[in-house]
């Protein structure tokens, strides 16, 4: 009887994840902000984290993983066991040979280890795609094309090809499709892959996204049932109190982002009436809607709900907390928060 509820207590536990953007204080410095990264995923290790995943983001000072198949081996190899990962490469800045070579490369270096999460957003401004790729939104449209090359490029079957990634082929490199709009539910439920939900910074069209992937999910050879991850923000603290003035460094940050002033991430400051009536703000409240802010037991109760509401297989956290020490200390609360529920 005794193993019987272990078992279905572990059958009924969440995976729970890590999503990094590797941001950028004030007053500190790049290599720094590296070095915190590789910390935190070391910490994310011992306290039971089953992926970090690196956002690709360009041309903004406060966000470090511009250059994220780098970052990821960095990460990979400093930690044992947890899995490191894209959230996510956006393809259309990229050419799908040179993902594969790169993500071919990691996977044989960190075998079973490393994620290829895909999204088609350009993570920066428009200017700055059009410097990444002047062709860009010929790849835009190419989205579901790129993948499928992608997947020809990892294949063992891709050795008679004209054009190979060699290192790539035969090499386990999951592939998830990264999406915040209902466009990227139907490329992930036609190819019969796992589908992460940005809801941490766009959560309109969550549930409706992911009834078009539950509903048109298409068994495949990657993947014979649907699996999705949401993503949410998350500050824990001791005290409700201690993580609403850690918060007050995202509600800063929102504040540069409305008004076009993108800067360093600051120190917080003590909650004011200001900084509330920001935070009530209905754009704020839209964006943030999956922001977790409070003490365990708050934070508790909201993830169990998020869960419940959503019914997504994994859980993963982004946060954007100024102070190092902080931010571990949120994310072992969090650790602590799904071990209980």
């Amino acid at each position: 009887m005794e193993n019987q509820m272990i078992m279905q207590k572990e059958k009924k536990s969440t995976p729970y994840s890590i999503l990094e953007l590797a941001g950028v204080g004030a007053g500190s410095s790049v290599q720094q902000t590296f070095e915190n990264s590789l910390d935190l995923a070391k910490k994310a290790e011992d306290f039971g984290y089953k992926r970090f995943w690196l956002a690709e983001h360009h041309n903004m000072k406060s966000i470090a993983s511009s250059a994220t198949a780098v970052l990821i081996g960095y990460i990979a190899g400093g930690t044992n066991s947890i899995r490191v990962g894209s959230g996510g490469i956006m393809l259309p800045n990229h050419s799908p040979l040179i993902v594969s070579e790169q993500f071919g490369t990691l996977g044989s270096l960190y075998p079973h280890r490393i994620d290829l999460g895909l999204g088609r957003a350009p993570g920066t401004d428009q200017v700055t795609a059009h410097a990444i790729r002047s062709d860009r939104m010929q790849a835009v449209y190419k989205f579901p094309e790129e993948i499928d090359q992608i997947q020809h490029y990892f294949s063992a079957e891709n050795e008679k090809a004209q054009v190979r990634a060699t290192v790539a082929e035969g090499v386990d490199v999951p592939i998830y499709v990264l999406g915040s709009s209902t466009d990227s539910a139907h490329v992930a439920a036609e190819k019969g892959l796992p589908y992460a939900f940005a809801s941490h910074f766009a959560p309109a069209q969550l549930f409706e996204a992911l009834n078009i992937y539950y509903n048109k999910f298409q068994p495949s050879k990657y993947l014979d049932k649907p699996y999705t991850i949401g993503c949410i923000n998350v500050i824990a603290a001791d005290t409700v109190a201690e993580a609403e003035k850690i918060s007050t460094t995202l509600i800063r940050m929102m504040l540069g982002v409305m008004t076009g002033n993108i800067d360093y991430m600051q120190p917080p400051v003590e909650m004011t009436p200001e900084l509330k009536e920001l935070a009530s703000n209905p754009a704020f409240q839209r964006m943030f809607k999956y922001a977790f802010i409070g003490s365990k037991e708050s934070v508790k109760q909201k993830t169990s709900e998020f869960l419940k509401q959503t019914g997504v297989n994994e859980v993963m956290v982004a946060s954007h907390i100024f102070d190092h020490e902080d931010r571990i200390r949120s994310y072992r609360i969090f650790s602590e928060v799904m071990n209980e529920i």
